[in-house]
C-alpha cells in the first residue's frame, strides 16, 4: 500500500458476497468516522473533508474481498485513542471484518514517534554489534522472589542477554514486585561482576495505570535496563503515553490478552511498533499457540520492514519454542530475532545452568557461521 499525504489507509478482510459487497463496504467507511447513512450528512464539510473513500474492493476465495479505505488523518485528532477509533473501531464487533493492514502518512508517524531504542539499541544495551539475541522467562508463578533471583543469577552467568518475569508476574503476595525487583536486579549485577557479562533482567509492569507508574519508578530506581508490558492489558493509549512520557529503557511488549482482537498478526505487529515496542514477543508457529508459519513471517516483517522515521522492533519469537528447534527457527527468523525459550530450558531441572549455556552457544555459533 501507498499513503497519500495526509490519508490513513486502512486494510480490512471483509466477508461478502459479491452482489452485497459495495453496500456493504460503503457501510465501513461511514462506521469508522461519522457512524450514519451518507444521506443523513448534510453538512458540506462533513462531506468533503471527513468522510473518507474507498481505495480498492478486490475478491478473494470464499466470499472474502480485500477492502482498501482511505480515511482522511484529520479524523484521528493526532491521538492514540481517536486513532484505534478510526482504525477498527466499532468495526472490530462486527464479525464479518477483520483488520488486516494499515499505513500512515509522515506526519501522524511522527505523532506516535515508535520505538525509542529498537533492535539496535537492544543490541546495544546488550553489548552487541549485530546477530540475535537470547531472551528467557522467570517462571512458574508461586516461586519466592528469592528463588526467581537464583533463577535469574543461572541465566545470567550463562550468558543470557535478556531475563524477563513471565508475564504472569505481578505484585503476589508470594512474591513482592519490589522485592523481586531489588533481588533479580541484584543478581544479574553479582553475575557481571564474576563472569563480564551483564545480561539484563527485564521486570513485568502489571496493573493500573498508577499501580504501574509506581512499579515503573521502583524499577528504575533498582537500576533496570528494560521493562516489560502487556499493552492490550494496559491499553494501547496508556502504552504509547507510557512509552513517550515516562520510559527511560527499552519495553518489550507481550501478547497477553491480544487473542480478543479481529486483526491479523501483521496489523498486530505493525500497531504495536508504531506505539512504541522495543520488541514484540508472538507466539512461535508450531508452539501451543495458533500462528501458522505464515503468520510467523508477517509478524517478523511488521516489525523490521524499512518505515520512515520509524525504528524496526526486534520480533521475538515465544511460546513453546524447544531447546533442540533453535537452529531451525533461527534459520527462518535470520539475524535480526530476539529468541524467547523459556520452558524448554527451565525442564532441564539440576542441568539448566549447562543448557542455558548450551541455548547461547547456538545462537553465537549461527552468528560465527553467518
Amino acid at each position: 500500500m501507498t499513503t497519500p499525504a495526509d490519508t490513513l489507509v486502512v486494510q480490512y478482510r471483509v466477508q461478502s458476497s459479491a452482489a452485497e459487497i459495495e453496500k456493504r463496504v460503503e457501510s465501513l467507511l461511514l462506521e469508522q468516522t461519522v457512524e450514519m447513512p451518507r444521506a443523513a450528512v448534510a453538512d458540506s464539510y462533513v462531506k468533503s473533508h471527513i468522510i473518507g473513500k474507498v481505495g480498492g474492493i478486490v475478491e478473494g476465495p470464499e466470499g472474502n474481498f480485500t477492502v482498501t479505505l482511505l480515511q482522511p488523518a484529520r479524523t484521528t485528532a493526532n491521538d492514540p485513542a481517536q486513532f484505534l477509533n478510526v482504525l477498527f473501531g466499532n468495526s472490530s464487533i462486527q464479525p464479518d471484518v477483520v483488520l488486516t493492514d494499515f499505513e500512515v502518512p509522515d506526519a501522524l508517524s511522527r505523532v506516535f514517534a515508535g520505538p525509542r531504542f529498537g533492535i539496535k539499541g537492544l543490541r546495544s544495551r546488550a553489548g552487541v554489534k549485530d546477530g540475535a539475541l537470547t531472551c528467557t522467562a522467570l517462571k512458574p508463578m508461586g516461586l519466592t522472589a528469592h528463588k526467581m533471583a537464583e533463577l535469574c543469577a543461572t541465566f545470567a552467568s550463562a550468558g543470557l542477554h535478556y531475563i524477563k518475569d513471565d508475564h504472569g508476574l505481578a505484585n503476589h503476595d508470594f512474591c513482592a514486585f519490589d522485592e523481586r525487583v531489588q533481588l533479580c536486579q541484584r543478581a544479574v549485577n553479582i553475575a557481571a561482576e564474576r563472569t563480564g557479562h551483564q545480561a539484563i533482567y527485564v521486570p513485568n509492569l502489571i496493573g493500573t495505570p498508577s499501580t504501574v507508574l509506581k512499579q515503573l519508578s521502583i524499577a528504575q530506581e533498582a537500576g533496570v535496563r528494560a521493562v516489560m508490558v502487556e499493552p492490550m492489558l494496559l491499553g494501547l493509549p496508556f502504552f504509547a503515553e507510557l512509552v513517550q512520557q515516562h520510559l527511560s529503557v527499552p519495553v518489550l511488549a507481550h501478547p497477553s490478552f491480544s487473542g480478543a482482537l479481529r486483526m491479523t498478526p501483521q496489523a498486530l505487529g505493525k500497531l504495536l511498533r508504531l506505539y512504541g515496542a522495543d520488541a514484540v514477543i508472538f507466539p512461535n508457529f508450531g508452539g501451543r499457540f495458533s500462528y501458522s508459519k505464515e503468520d510467523c513471517g508477517e509478524m517478523a516483517a511488521a516489525c523490521t520492514s524499512a518505515w520512515e522515521g520509524i525504528r524496526a522492533s526486534a520480533p521475538t519469537p515465544a511460546g513453546g519454542i524447544k531447546f533442540n528447534q533453535v537452529e531451525a527457527t533461527m534459520e527462518f527468523y535470520g539475524d535480526d530475532v530476539m529468541l524467547l525459550i523459556g520452558g524448554s530450558l527451565l525442564e532441564a531441572g539440576a542441568e539448566l545452568h549447562e543448557r542455558s549455556l548450551e541455548f547461547v552457544r547456538r545462537v553465537r555459533k549461527r552468528k560465527q557461521v553467518a
